[in-house]
Formats: C-alpha cells, sequence, structure tokens
C-alpha cells in the first residue's frame, strides 16, 4: 500500500509539473504572437525613418538640422522634409508653369540613350503601383495553371494593346501577372482569354496575404466564389475532353 501511494504521488507531481511546463510554453507562445508582429511593425518603421534620414540629411544644411542645436538627435526630421519636398512637388506639378518644367526634364531624360530605357521602365512601374485608375492592380482572379484542375492566382490590369490585340485569337484577352510563392515581386506575365477567368471577392492585400503564407492564412470567399469556381472547373474539364475528342483536320494532318 505504501508503494503503491508513493508511486501515485510521483506521477501526480510529473504530472503537474508537465501541466505547469505546458501553460508557461502556451503563454510563451502567446506573448510571441502578439508581441512579434509588433516588434517587427516597429523595427520595419524605424529603419525606414533612419533610411529616408540618411538620404535626406547630406542636402539639408548643418545650420538648419535639429541636432545643431540638441543634444540628441531627433529621427523623421528627414522625413518630413522629404514628404514636404514631394508634395510641393506634386503641387508645381499641377501648374501649368510646374508641368511644362517637369515636362522639360522628362523630355531630356527620355532623350538620352542609356537613361532613356531606365527611366521609362520605372516611370511605368511607379505609375502603375500608385495610379488610381482601374489598370493598376486592383483585381484577383483564378486561372488553371499549370495543368487542368489545378488553378493560380493572378492579379489583372487591363487589355492588352491594339498590336498586341491583333496578334492575339480574336477574343477578348486581359493582361495578367501570376506571382509566385511566398516572394510574390517575381512571377509570370501573360495574356489570357477574359472567359478563363474566375474573378475573386478578395482584395489584392488578402491574396498577397495568400501567397506569402504559402495558403496558412486563407481569406473568407464565401459560399458564392465556391459555386463560380466549381461551375469554372466543370467547363474547363468540358472544354478540354472536346479538344481531345476533336478529329484533326486535313491540313493538320498534312503538317504532321
Amino acid at each position: 500500500m505504501t508503494n503503491d501511494s508513493d508511486q501515485n504521488a510521483r506521477f501526480s507531481g510529473t504530472g503537474a509539473r508537465a501541466g505547469i511546463i505546458g501553460r508557461i510554453r502556451n503563454y510563451f507562445l502567446t506573448g510571441l504572437i502578439v508581441a512579434g508582429p509588433v516588434a517587427v511593425t516597429l523595427w520595419l518603421i524605424w529603419w525606414f525613418v533612419n533610411w529616408v534620414d540618411n538620404l535626406v540629411r547630406p542636402f539639408i544644411p548643418v545650420a538648419y538640422r535639429p541636432e545643431t542645436y540638441l543634444p540628441v538627435n531627433i529621427p523623421g526630421f528627414g522625413l518630413i522634409i522629404a514628404f514636404v519636398a514631394l508634395t510641393l512637388l506634386g503641387f508645381l506639378t499641377a501648374n501649368l508653369v510646374g508641368s511644362r518644367l517637369i515636362n522639360f526634364g522628362q523630355g531630356l531624360l527620355s532623350r538620352m540613350p542609356i537613361v532613356r530605357p531606365i527611366y521609362r521602365t520605372t516611370k511605368q512601374i511607379f505609375e502603375t503601383l500608385f495610379s488610381s485608375s482601374e489598370s493598376s492592380f486592383r483585381r484577383v482572379g483564378l486561372v488553371e495553371f499549370p495543368a487542368p484542375g489545378m488553378w493560380s492566382l493572378v492579379f489583372l490590369t487591363q487589355s492588352p494593346s491594339a498590336p498586341v490585340a491583333a496578334q492575339l485569337p480574336p477574343t477578348e484577352h486581359v493582361s495578367a501577372f501570376m506571382p509566385c510563392t511566398p516572394n510574390p515581386t517575381t512571377g509570370f506575365f501573360f495574356y489570357v482569354p477574359r472567359r478563363d477567368v474566375i474573378d475573386l471577392d478578395i482584395t489584392v492585400e488578402q491574396a498577397m496575404t495568400l501567397l506569402i503564407s504559402a495558403g496558412i492564412i486563407q481569406p473568407d470567399g464565401g459560399a458564392e466564389a465556391q459555386s463560380r469556381l466549381a461551375a469554372l472547373a466543370d467547363a474547363a474539364s468540358a472544354a478540354q475532353a472536346a479538344r481531345n475528342a476533336t478529329p484533326a483536320t486535313p491540313a493538320a494532318t498534312a503538317a504532321k
């Protein structure tokens, strides 16, 4: 009886210690989940502010820098200067005289042999990213890629230009960018028939989160999106079966 009671006491003590360790581990992981994103966000903000300060500070005379009169360095002064300068630049561009000066400077850059392609490409990228028009990445869709029954996320922009559309099959096409996971800055760009794209009722931010997390964080697409996806999958399967069942034409046979 004594041995059994001692063994039960040891088991109960071990179980209590395991329970305490488990609760401590859960508390630690909970605290890490709460504090981790906050710490990373604050670190990124601090890095960005210091990066802008170091970029702008050489253009500010020493007599006008806050650290000249204060015993400590105040971060963010360069960011304020950059914000004011960019706002004034946008104000001048909106005016007649300012727009003429900007157009004159852009014309000079566009005529330089080496600078011209770099400037035009960079300008198009910035106009696409920060434009408020519908030509930027504002729609998310699904296309059947890389094989039948497999679907990939794409960002839709606008229809192809007239020279490109003239070389495509006679149907409506859209420009699609398919980013890679987990680095969405790389991917594939292609033109796809509009009928083969299913629109998703999610934002670009939700799609980016889905891609970066490799599907771990799923947006709520709703039952409607699921039904539309199922209908498109059935239509794609039927079209694939029809293509496989279509006999070869005489021209195709002669070509072979």
